[in-house]
């Protein structure tokens, strides 16, 4: 072999290395980021129950977006009858209130039994997409509540929610609520007393008007600038700020300090990421980070941890802050946010639907 023939394979065989060895970098570069073994599985650790159920995004409608996820706070008319659940701590999460409920009072000649009152109840507490609440005044402590085995009530009163995120009480849906009041009362011997169809129907309108002008769910995206991300990195990565596995794959919420209210945020990336048969070699390159401004109480300051999560998680996993159309978000952006929000608060507040309140959350629900 010449000296020519030798030198040039040995320069072939330089080259095919170098090849190699960038291919190598490059796809070491590119490969998701994976999380530090000496903290474990964040999924793993931090896998709990949540009570969480929406995705909200910035300056889009809810009435607008179609979903299978709802969230009713305060009464879930297809929970099992009262007394065969274990009783809450803390605030009492339940209660008709004129200011959203249409409430049909319920005269009896006597007492009636919690138990007689819980066989009488309808099957599903709901007209259309509306919830319907029943409830007692305990012939004891002289307090309206869900009728309880045991007790005894003298009186009852049936409610409908005016609105929701579905929108107003319509003709329709009154009339079912009606005709399940009727049902209950005749059940108990009792004499249903109903207010005025079109007065209420057009409170509804006037109260879904007021809720549809005054909503707000806000998101922000937090998009990978180099490298991807595995879904073992974001949940670490958002585990050391509080966040805690959602019970949908790929989500993640910041609980409250009170056990069964709605998370202060939420955290999602791709679901089929999350449920990939190796979830490490899965490419995430942007996530979303999510308020409901009228479920979380005002105390909690949720819009400025959401700007301090966003900021800490861009800076640790190299990523921006973008809105929706991957607009970079700036300081002068979040601060005029943040500014409506005070006067969203304010408003909510004189109409005594204070975010986080009972009230306003079965209304923004």
């Amino acid at each position: 072999m010449s000296n020519l023939t030798l030198a040039l394979a040995i320069l072939g065989g330089l080259v095919l290395a170098a090849v190699i060895g960038y291919d190598a970098l490059r796809s070491r570069r590119n490969a998701p980021r994976q999380p530090d073994a000496a903290d474990g599985d964040p999924a793993d650790a931090q896998r709990v129950p949540s009570d969480d159920g929406y995705e909200p995004v910035m300056h889009v409608d809810p009435r607008q977006v179609p979903t299978n996820d709802r969230h009713e706070p305060l009464f879930d008319p297809d929970l099992p009858a009262p007394g065969t659940l274990p009783v809450p701590t803390g605030e009492r999460r339940g209660g008709l209130d004129p200011l959203i409920d249409v409430i049909a009072p319920i005269s009896l000649d006597g007492l009636a039994s919690g138990d007689a009152a819980i066989a009488a109840m309808p099957p599903t507490r709901r007209a259309g997409s509306k919830p319907v609440a029943i409830e007692g005044l305990n012939e004891h402590s002289r307090q309206w509540e869900p009728p309880v085995p045991g007790q005894r009530y003298g009186a009852f009163q049936v409610g409908v929610q005016l609105a929701n995120r579905t929108g107003a009480l319509n003709e329709i849906e009154y009339s079912e609520f009606v005709v399940k009041a009727q049902a209950f009362a005749d059940a108990l011997n009792g004499a249903p007393e109903f207010p005025e169809m079109l007065d209420e129907v057009a409170r509804a309108r006037e109260l879904d008007q007021f809720a549809s002008a005054h909503d707000a769910q806000l998101g922000f995206v937090l998009r990978a600038l180099h490298a991807a991300w595995s879904p073992g990195y974001v949940q670490q990565n958002a585990a050391r700020l509080g966040f805690v596995a959602g019970i949908i794959p790929g989500r993640m919420v910041l609980p409250t300090s009170e056990l069964g209210l709605p998370p202060i945020l939420g955290l999602a990336f791709d679901t089929q990421a999350a449920l990939a048969d190796d979830p490490a070699q899965s490419a995430i390159r942007e996530l979303s980070l999510s308020l409901d401004v009228p479920q979380v109480d005002r105390g909690e300051q949720p819009f400025t941890r959401m700007r301090e999560i966003a900021a800490t998680l861009a800076r640790e996993m190299d990523g921006v802050v973008t809105d929706s159309d991957g607009q970079l978000l700036r300081d002068e952006t979040m601060d005029a946010i943040g500014a409506d929000l005070e006067q969203l608060y304010d408003t909510l507040d004189a109409r005594d639907l204070a975010a986080g309140s009972p009230l306003a959350r079965r209304l923004f629900s």
